[in-house]
């Protein structure tokens, strides 16, 4: 696959991939469209072969562009295989598992507004597990995001979480934010090798995890034979689109943008995606916006504009 980044003329195309901030906002929108998608697909497949058939696709569609830098990368990818399964079986298809599941008992808001955690689980283990210190800001944005989180996980009535009661779908949610926090702080230890290499791979490695999954908690080959012929039409364009939109594209929109605007500005972007997710909901899903989710948007976006706001002044020239 050409670097999309690269190259000479100034096609549309090349037009279009030299826009490095429209890049990094369809992006985040493509990985909010999953938040969609799994709602969508509630009753239209089986959770675990949505799982299934988004990585099924994911590999397929990589095989030609991935398999030059898979062999450049072999001996690399082989010294840091068990890295790369644990990125591909945990924080893709454990992390989808859970969304995917969790969908069937909340609402597509709850899910995109309580991702916003994912960052505060991950400035929280930085400074548990390496010591890296936050900024007082950064604290003020840690307790915001956690209270709007809290806030629309029960449903604007905090003192649920004295009793423990909590919505099932919420809480599915917030440990597939646990484990995808967890998957992004040992991105430090990933093999050095080409994005394509690493897509590659751990997509692979998600493919084997879904199947297990299916085997162990789905029904197995019951659930394969029966669920097949009774996904509907919506459900194949659920699953066509989480397989190519969120699993590739994003990614490569994603990476693309990263080489053109630098890490640390294409960062701040990943944070569009519970706010992306809340409006897609809106205007995909007709959820409505209920007043704790309001309360709960707000402190979010306090929260993450308290963090974003230390970090980016830290990194001013």
């Amino acid at each position: 696959m050409e670097n999309p980044v690269q190259g000479g003329g100034r096609s549309p195309l090349r037009v279009f991939a030299s826009q490095p901030y429209l890049l990094l906002v369809l992006a985040p929108t493509f990985w909010g469209g999953n938040m969609v998608s799994s709602k969508l697909a509630v009753g239209q497949v089986d959770p675990y072969l949505f799982l299934l058939f988004r990585w099924i696709g994911a590999v397929v569609l990589l095989v030609p562009f991935a398999l030059p830098h898979v062999k450049r990368d072999w001996a690399k990818i082989m010294g840091g295989i068990w890295w790369l399964g644990f990125y591909g079986a945990v924080g893709f298809a454990g992390f989808n598992m859970l969304l995917y599941a969790g969908a069937h008992h909340t609402a597509g808001v709850n899910i995109s507004i309580e991702q916003a955690v994912i960052p505060v689980i991950v400035l929280i283990g930085n400074f548990l597990v390496f010591r890296i210190r936050a900024k007082p800001l950064q604290i003020l944005g840690v307790i915001a995001t956690v209270t709007g989180v809290i806030w629309v996980a029960t449903h604007g009535e905090p003192m649920r979480l004295l009793s423990l009661n909590m919505n099932i779908g919420d809480a599915m949610v917030l440990l597939a934010c646990l484990i995808y926090a967890v998957y992004s702080l040992t991105l430090r230890y990933r093999p050095n090798i080409h994005w394509l290499s690493f897509m590659f791979v751990t997509s692979v490695a998600a493919f084997l995890a879904s199947v297990a999954f299916l085997v162990a908690f789905g029904g197995g080959m019951t659930t394969f034979v029966a669920g097949v012929p009774a996904i509907t039409p919506i459900g194949w364009g659920c699953i066509g689109y989480v397989m190519f939109f969120p699993s590739i594209l994003a990614q490569i929109f994603y990476a693309a943008g990263v080489e053109k605007a630098g890490p640390n500005r294409a960062s701040v972007f990943i944070n569009l995606i519970p706010i992306v997710g809340t409006v897609l909901s809106v205007l995909i899903l007709g959820e409505s916006l209920a007043p704790f989710h309001l309360i709960a948007a707000t402190l979010v976006v306090i929260g993450i504009g308290l963090s974003e706001y230390t970090v980016l002044a830290q990194r001013q020239p």
